[in-house]
């Protein structure tokens, strides 16, 4: 029997106090009815002694306490899942927006999940391919990694989350891949841009995704990313898929519990923020991984947008903590018209070299790769010194290196939000650039690479 209480207090704003309740939990979904049967719903936010916080999922404008009563269902938020899920857009509650069918639940699983036993991971070890040269070619993302996307305000980030969920893909395994894509507090066009370039690619076929607008609620925006979460566990772990979980934007979710965490009239921490954020995103990013003797997968690719271009603002920095290093955007390259604005020398995939190599991705890679980043970094430092001293000051070898710097960033990184580079593409697209320099500035390369891909990248192009 469901508990139902006509004490209400007093409402401000979202939140709501109701009085002199019993057996009510943290985080208890609740239903208010008026006298008319119009119901809204809410969850419980805190609990002191016999009184109950309520913060209410929709506005409180046009709610009558004198004739409304709350009922506390027992239960907290929870996604309904079956296989039909794939292909549908939901609402940051997980209810459907596409016009289609209701779901015709298989099970119903808490939001919040269940932490993985550390001793029951698996190791992170498969190449995903995302077909964007600048992470595949230098900052390669392996099944079961949480890698993020560092951005800033204005940068073209969403254009890069549509393209990876668009086109990654796990080579040579015959396991299905899947894409939940969850959007929170995002504007009304930018839903359409996400909603129109899935169905129009296809991709909305082996994808899910999660809407939540920036006119939604900050309680919902704070259930968002974990409906996703919860519909990546069930896809990986019941029905044995590879499940790339897309998340932006994470700096909206943080919004969203600093707002929750002052009308709660918490402590705040850091710039504001609740001082248990870290804890509050680990419970998130450490969703994703591999369990041991189960077929799935989940990947994560969080994407937030920093505050300023500040890296060590609280959510990039906390973030970079939790997760396994960063792909980080650049004002800079994006005004140079550099596409997707990859700047590969600070961003880093700690993983990558478990995901490359013979029979992963190929016997070269791993040295291309460092040499790429040594010529790279070498022509910046070039194309900065002749800045100062004028072209005059470098050396015939200086000038190479400036040359390779601004091919490898016209060429290399910059390839359009529709070109889809197989990772053979994107090492042999390496060779023909390192053959800019000669053969002895190349001190990364073992010599059995040369002969085989060096003197032939001219037929291999």
């Amino acid at each position: 029997m469901l508990k139902e209480y006509r004490t209400i207090k007093e409402i401000v704003g979202p939140l709501m106090l109701v009085e002199q309740v019993s057996n009510v939990k943290y985080d208890e979904l609740v239903e208010v009815e008026q006298a008319n049967g119009e119901i809204r719903q809410g969850r419980v936010l805190e609990i002191n002694g016999s009184n109950a916080l309520v913060q209410l999922f929709e506005s409180s404008q046009g709610l009558h306490i004198a004739t409304a009563k709350a009922r506390f269902l027992g239960k907290g938020t929870q996604l309904a899942v079956s296989p039909d899920i794939l292909g549908r857009v939901f609402d940051g509650m997980g209810r459907p927006i596409d016009d289609g069918p209701e779901i015709i639940p298989e099970k119903r699983l808490d939001i919040n999940g269940t932490p993985i036993n550390p001793a029951a991971r698996d190791y992170p070890s498969e190449f995903i391919q995302t077909g964007i040269s600048a992470i595949d070619g230098l900052n390669t993302l392996v099944r079961g990694q949480k890698l993020p996307v560092f951005s800033g305000s204005g940068l073209p980030h969403a254009a890069l989350a549509a393209q990876i969920a668009r086109q990654a893909q796990v080579l040579g395994t015959d396991s299905e891949f899947a894409v939940v894509f969850a959007a929170v507090g995002i504007t009304y066009e930018e839903a359409d841009f996400f909603i129109s370039d899935f169905r129009k690619t296809g991709a909305i076929d082996r994808a899910v995704l999660f809407m939540n607008l920036a006119n939604d609620p900050a309680i919902e925006r704070i259930s968002t990313p974990r409906m996703a979460l919860t519909a990546a566990e069930y896809l990986a772990y019941d029905l044995g898929m590879h499940v790339l979980v897309i998340i932006t934007d994470i700096t909206n979710y943080a919004e969203a519990l600093r707002e929750v965490s002052a009308a709660r009239k918490e402590v705040p921490g850091r710039r504001g923020y609740p001082g248990y954020m870290y804890t509050d995103l680990a419970t998130m990013y450490e969703r994703a991984g591999r369990i041991k003797g189960r077929a799935g997968s989940i990947t994560q690719i969080p994407i937030l947008t920093m505050p300023e271009d500040d890296k060590t603002h609280p959510i990039p920095d906390l973030t970079g903590y939790i997760t396994e290093g960063q792909i980080i955007l650049s004002r800079q390259l994006y005004k140079k018209g550099i596409t997707p604005p990859i700047d590969v020398l600070p961003s880093l995939s700690r993983l990558k070299d478990k995901g490359i190599g013979k029979q992963k991705t190929r016997e070269d890679h791993a040295d291309t790769m460092n040499q790429l980043f040594s010529a790279y970094a070498r022509g910046k430092e070039a194309k900065e010194l002749a800045v100062i001293l004028g072209d005059a000051a470098l050396t015939d070898v200086d000038k190479l290196y400036a040359e390779f710097a601004d091919r490898f960033e016209k060429e290399y990184v910059s390839q359009g939000y529709d070109a889809n580079r197989g990772i053979e593409d994107t090492l042999n697209l390496g060779w023909e650039l390192l053959r800019i320099l000669p053969k002895s500035e190349l001190k990364r390369i073992r010599d059995e690479f040369f002969t085989k891909y060096y003197d032939t990248a001219d037929q291999e192009k």
